[in-house]
């Protein structure tokens, strides 16, 4: 997949092509704002995962302003590394998880990402998974291979539909066959002679419910991560998942209309919208973008904070790859 900026910005689009994208971001984050603003999200309670938590002291802002970037990325790593690794709060581990996956082909971030599908909590191995998947980072495929065989029906299901979808991979083809035959009972260990163990309770009701969280969270839930609690923690906190998918839609055309957009929503009311838009400017790897990203790196909301730790690591790692530092 290739991440690198085109100066040119390709073959010109036509106008009306090239017009439904802007106005479909203008109208959600626009429209949204008004809403955000009469409407602010309930402060959410400590120990479930969902609290907003206070930004570190002293101010990263600050640091950075102090640092050279070279420094400033060196924080954002261990920002990231920390929180992936947080002992205690699955959630944070689970947001972690989504920053990092929107670096790419990293080899640092893939092995973080690789580590986590270690992890004894399940929502933090399907997380591992689905950022994996949104890397599409080959090195990560064999890691994603060996949770055909978890024993959660949820790890499992996110394992094959991501090695399928964002790998063309059929590892998991009985797997997906079994659950696709439902209770006509298949015999999908005749597909490609496939081996796995899919006898266990891939139908029973919690099993098919788990397998919906995956599906839900995969699709909707953007920078709030992909646990079960990232469901409750966008909910509480803004997480307008139209608006994060227009945003996502946009990321695809690179032209200065888009960077200009995103730069906006930066300080949009809703997190959700900052986060998305930290992503998409990050991709842009332009070096002058680099000191707006870094002033959400003391943003209230935790998935805005990491998302601006990775797109910050992107932006400055990204230009100086492409030499786009000073466009």
């Amino acid at each position: 997949m290739s991440r690198l900026y085109n100066g040119s910005m390709g073959t010109p689009h036509s106008l009306a092509t090239r017009s439904i994208p802007t106005i479909l971001l203008a109208t959600s984050l626009w429209a949204g704002s008004a809403l955000a603003q009469e409407n602010p999200p309930p402060p959410a309670t400590a120990g479930n995962g969902s609290q907003s938590i206070p930004p570190p002291a002293p101010s990263m802002v600050a640091q950075a302003d102090a640092e050279s970037p070279a420094e400033t990325i060196k924080r954002c790593w261990q920002s990231l590394t920390d929180n992936v690794q947080d002992a205690k709060h699955t959630e944070i581990r689970s947001q972690a998880l989504n920053a990092l996956s929107g670096l790419g082909w990293n080899s640092r971030a893939d092995g973080l990402i690789a580590a986590a599908m270690k992890d004894p909590n399940l929502d933090v191995r399907t997380a591992a998974i689905l950022a994996a998947g949104k890397t599409k980072s080959h090195s990560l495929i064999e890691p994603v291979k060996k949770l055909l065989d978890d024993p959660e029906p949820q790890v499992v299901f996110a394992a094959a539909t991501t090695l399928w979808k964002q790998f063309a991979d059929r590892s998991g083809e009985d797997i997906l066959a079994a659950i696709a035959a439902g209770d006509r009972k298949a015999n999908p260990s005749l597909i490609h002679g496939a081996e796995h163990d899919i006898s266990r309770t891939l139908h029973s009701p919690s099993a098919l419910e788990k397998i919906g969280l995956v599906t839900g969270a995969e699709l909707a839930l953007g920078p709030f991560g992909f646990s079960v609690s990232a469901v409750e923690y966008a909910r509480k906190n803004g997480g307008d998942s139209a608006r994060i998918q227009a945003i996502d839609l946009l990321a695809e055309d690179k032209t200065e209309g888009v960077r200009d957009q995103m730069k906006s929503a930066l300080d949009d009311k809703d997190p959700g919208v900052r986060a998305a838009a930290l992503k998409v400017l990050g991709n842009f790897h332009r070096s002058q973008d680099s000191k707006a990203i870094a002033t959400l790196l003391d943003d209230p909301k935790l998935p805005v904070r990491l998302a601006a730790a990775a797109a910050y690591i992107d932006c400055l790692s990204g230009s100086a790859k492409t030499g786009t530092s000073h466009r």
